[in-house]
């Protein structure tokens, strides 16, 4: 008999695997975190189970603005200061022009009423959207726990692996 992954739901019905969705983010690019937002917020509202798995520059989208008192080396000092700090900073992919095509495109959002980042962020976490933090990427990138947003899970790749193995659909952002 093959095993299946069984998870439920926030009332606590079995969710199949035509309900889930499974997301890796792997940029800190304003447009493409938008569009994992989009498509994860989408889901959850059809009532899909979603998980995000945020590994290496995907992570940054979920740091936190402030800086930390605790002591890291120069190279993990350097990552952290070239590396945006929450999804409020956020660059896009192209057309960033140092700066003024990533303001050019939040104030067009503003306009047409489309939610920023910050938003589409709040939007999921309260649709029950799992967030997981790839461990290893954070090594890498000497990001600590303490850096990141409150209520995120933290996973290897197992993790990913196992949630993408119970989905219907898996992108890779």
């Amino acid at each position: 008999m093959e095993e299946t992954n069984v998870d439920t739901n926030a009332d606590g019905e079995v969710v199949s695997q035509q309900d889930r969705k499974t997301l890796l983010l792997f940029s800190d690019d304003l447009d493409r975190v938008l569009a994992t937002f989009v498509i994860a917020n989408g889901a959850a509202a059809m009532d899909s189970h979603v998980t995000i798995f945020f590994a290496f520059w995907g992570i940054n989208v979920l740091r936190k603005e402030s800086a930390f008192p605790h002591k890291k080396d120069l190279l993990a000092r350097l990552f952290g200061w070239m590396m945006p700090k929450g999804a409020k900073k956020l660059r896009l992919s192209k057309m960033h022009m140092f700066g003024v095509g990533t303001s050019m495109m939040k104030n067009v959002m503003q306009k047409n009423h489309v939610l920023m980042v910050p938003e589409l962020i709040a939007s999921a976490r309260s649709a029950g959207v799992r967030f997981v933090v790839c461990t290893m990427s954070m090594d890498v990138m000497s990001i600590t726990q303490e850096e990141l947003m409150d209520g995120i899970e933290f996973g290897g790749i197992a993790s990913f692996l196992d949630a993408a193995d119970g989905s219907n659909m898996t992108l890779f952002i």
